[in-house]
């Protein structure tokens, strides 16, 4: 029971994080009020690294998609009805654009990557599935592979890295579907070279187990691998993808695979109570995210390098006792800062230099998961709002920063 609490916990502080910047964890003493507080001071902010979903108003984010979405799609025909029209579009653009013949529209990458993996399981005669002790499902979805899908997890690696092809060829257990998340999140958004990619695929093909890519963030890898997302995702057997983590979609997950597997999951989508009867919002702003975001990301991400680097020299030049920047080189538009001071310290430096310079550099700071305490980290993201900042501008609002710790 006090290991259940324990993992509860874990769940709970790092669930808090969302994908806005704002979110309140389980416990969080600022509640409701610190979070719009938060949001008013990035909203108000002349400069900013990137901005969130979460700083813009319901009115706001329906005007400007009623707006965009006139140039993706014909807004004068009838909404989607269970699944046709412009959520049916996005699914031949989206499987078009990675290569495969056919893919699904989810309202989440839980159940979309739950119903992809089920039905591994049943094709493959294996309810196990490999994957890393930082992947999504393990830590932010509550138990659900075992719980609701009847599968069984184990880990190749507890590195802060995905396995490598060795890991797996070694592995002492049998299993039926190898998960790799692309990028791995949880460890500063990581991802392996090309090559021991393509050899991890084959290692896992060896032991006559599938590969199925988690690509929640799949869109902004294209740098890192300097391969087209079509030869990426060609690796996998089945990849799902996220409309609103790299898009800036409302909500949405898609999976692609063969036509047959993912006409099998859309069975299981219905059964999981997936098949919803509208879903034209979502639909409309994850085609606005392929036809005007998905271009951009390599932008973003050769920025954030830029970013990064500012970074290490502001914080050097301040004199901060001891940082990471993780990856040193980010892998894609997002990484890690790790910095020894507690939570507290870090938002409230950060929330000060936002409301009164204008100036919102970082955003929340979370406890380590794991080491000693008085470490904490954040997760840093470059947008287009971030390709105005020169390093030296970052090295400036470090300092500003720094001042504000004290």
């Amino acid at each position: 029971m006090e290991d259940q609490r324990a993992e509860d916990d874990r769940h709970g502080r790092i669930e808090g994080r969302g994908d806005d910047g704002a979110g309140t964890a389980p416990g969080d003493s600022g509640g409701q009020d610190a979070r719009l507080r938060r949001i008013a001071a990035w909203r108000a902010s002349e400069r900013t690294l990137c901005r969130m979903p979460g700083e813009f108003s319901m009115g706001e984010r329906l005007t400007a998609l009623a707006a965009d979405a006139r140039a993706v799609y014909d807004t004068t025909e009838m909404p989607d009805f269970y699944g046709d029209g412009p959520v049916a579009e996005l699914e031949r653009r989206t499987a078009d654009v990675l290569g495969f013949p056919a893919a699904a529209f989810f309202p989440t990458g839980t159940m979309a990557q739950q119903t992809a993996l089920r039905a591994w399981a049943g094709r493959t005669g294996n309810v196990t599935v490999a994957l890393h002790p930082l992947a999504h499902p393990e830590v932010h979805e509550r138990r659900a592979f075992g719980t609701v899908s009847g599968l069984r997890t184990v880990h190749p690696t507890t590195a802060p890295r995905l396995p490598t092809a060795q890991e797996v060829r070694d592995f002492e257990e049998p299993f039926g579907t190898l998960m790799l998340e692309l990028p791995l999140r949880d460890a500063g958004f990581v991802l392996p070279t090309w090559q021991e990619l393509t050899d991890v695929v084959e290692a896992a093909r060896e032991r006559d187990a599938v590969v199925h890519f988690d690509g929640a963030r799949l869109w902004e890898c294209a740098v890192h691998f300097d391969r087209p997302l079509e030869e990426i995702a060609q690796l996998a057997d089945s990849v799902y993808v996220s409309y609103y983590k790299t898009l800036e979609g409302l909500s949405g997950a898609a999976l692609v695979g063969p036509e047959s597997l993912v006409e099998e999951t859309r069975t299981w989508r219905h059964r999981y109570g997936g098949q919803l009867f509208q879903q034209y919002p979502a639909a409309l702003s994850a085609l606005v995210g392929l036809d005007r975001v998905l271009p951009k990301l390599s932008s973003y991400v050769t920025h954030a390098r830029v970013v990064a680097e500012g970074l290490a020299d502001g914080f050097t030049e301040a004199g901060v006792p001891w940082f990471r920047i993780n990856p040193e080189v980010p892998h894609t538009h997002q990484f890690h800062v790790w910095l020894p001071y507690e939570p507290d310290a870090l938002d409230d430096a950060g929330l000060g230099q936002s409301e009164e310079t204008g100036v919102t550099l970082f955003r929340r700071w979370f406890p380590a998961i794991a080491g000693p305490p008085g470490v904490s980290y954040t997760e840093l993201t470059v947008t287009e709002p971030g390709l105005e900042w020169s390093a030296r501008d970052v090295r400036e609002a470090v300092a500003e920063f720094v001042r504000r710790l004290g």
